[in-house]
């Protein structure tokens, strides 16, 4: 029987599981939530213990369900995440996720300064408070006792990976999100570490993206698979997408849209646009990714779901879509700026908000709804005529995400 190797995607509001053979085949596969806590103005956190236990219980469900043995597991995150950890590997703060505005302060500082174009020029990352590098000023800033304590600051990935392999170790893939790794050096950027305030020992292992580091016997015991079986690190889910979707040719763009959205194309050289409107985030060697991404994807729709349309049930997204398709393309002239989580590319900034515009007494559910998945369509739009205006030919799109 063919070996499976289970292909596990930690997402910002679920861990998903799949065993897949080399041909593709799907084997087993399992699906954990996890809550995203957005409890006051600004903040978008996890429990990272919470995380922790979803993904090892969707392992466990998928293993003991496949039945081709496992050769091994495979990991893609969420970018862009940001957990303190003190001496004993505890977490010492939630796992600050993309979506927390509360940096936005220091990020609009660095970008009006001469060092902000230059860190995202050499790093890749746009100066955005979603940055891990503006996270680390922000609670330099406002909690100076607890940055103190920290001794490792980590992505949710990387705190995946500790917990399934023990070691300390981030992909560069994962790292060129975080506006501390630069881009010709694939190493920790010594402007960016200053600025930040900590140095390269306080950050995980740079390792690429098909490193393999063994499974711990602990977690290997509570998975129900042999201890010393590979954990290859991965990548991010952005530039994975690409992956996944085929779109790594010239000229092939990935459009993703689960709870944020995306557009990114494969690039053989890294670079930055002089506009500073897309990112620039490593794959493989030879390979780079440049896009855009955009905070307001599926929960646009979700939102819709949950305040225009309650009566329509627990499961309301398809009848969602068939009331929409009853206005017209334009919505009569309705726009929406679907801004609910403010925003990123191809501004990147964090100001704005969500508005209707135009609306009149004629308008009706249907017109609203539309006009709330064209106003996501157009934000993508947008990144898309950025990635055209920074060089990247766009002759096909692919579409992923849930």
């Amino acid at each position: 029987m063919t070996d499976v190797v289970l292909g596990v995607d930690v997402g910002t509001t679920a861990t998903k599981v799949q065993a897949l053979d080399a041909a593709g085949r799907v084997h087993a596969e399992a699906s954990r939530p996890h809550a995203l806590e957005v409890r006051a103005p600004g903040r978008a956190e996890q429990d990272p213990r919470a995380v922790a236990a979803a993904t090892r219980a969707a392992i466990a469900e998928t293993v003991a369900v496949s039945r081709p043995p496992v050769a091994g597991l495979a990991l893609s995150g969420a970018m862009h995440s940001l957990i303190g950890v003190g001496r004993g590997g505890e977490a010492l703060t939630p796992s600050v996720t993309w979506a927390d505005t509360r940096a936005t302060p220091q990020a609009d500082r660095l970008r009006a300064s001469p060092d902000g174009p230059a860190l995202h020029a050499r790093t890749g990352t746009p100066v955005h408070p979603m940055s891990p590098l503006v996270k680390l000023r922000w609670f330099a800033e406002a909690q100076p006792g607890l940055f103190r304590r920290v001794r490792t600051w980590a992505g949710i990935k990387e705190w995946i990976v500790h917990d399934l392999t023990g070691a300390w170790a981030t992909d560069h893939s994962i790292a060129s999100g975080t506006g501390l790794m630069a881009l010709a050096s694939r190493d920790w950027d010594p402007g960016a570490l200053a600025y930040a305030g900590i140095d390269a020992s306080a950050l995980p292992a740079l390792v690429p993206t098909d490193a393999a580091l063994p499974l711990a016997a602990r977690a290997a015991d509570a998975l129900g698979l042999p201890a010393g079986l590979p954990v290859v690190v991965g990548a991010g889910d952005g530039p994975l997408a690409n992956v996944g979707a085929g779109a790594v040719r010239p000229g092939v763009a990935a459009c993703s849209a689960g709870t944020s959205g995306a557009l990114r194309v494969v690039v053989e050289r890294p670079s930055v646009d002089p506009g500073r409107s897309v990112f620039c985030y490593a794959l493989t060697p030879g390979r780079w990714v440049v896009g855009g991404a955009i905070n307001n994807g599926g929960v646009v729709l979700d939102w819709a779901a949950d305040a225009l349309t309650p009566d329509l049930g627990p499961e309301p997204h398809e009848a969602l879509l068939a009331l929409a398709a009853r206005a017209p393309a334009g919505c009569d002239g309705l726009l929406m700026l679907p801004a609910l989580l403010s925003e990123r590319a191809p501004a990147w900034s964090a100001v704005p908000r969500g508005a209707y515009v135009g609306l009149t007494r004629a308008h009706r559910r249907e017109h609203l709804v539309r006009a709330a998945l064209e106003g996501v369509a157009q934000q993508l739009a947008l990144v898309l005529a950025s990635v055209e205006a920074a060089g990247g030919e766009v002759r096909a799109v692919h579409g992923t995400g849930g």
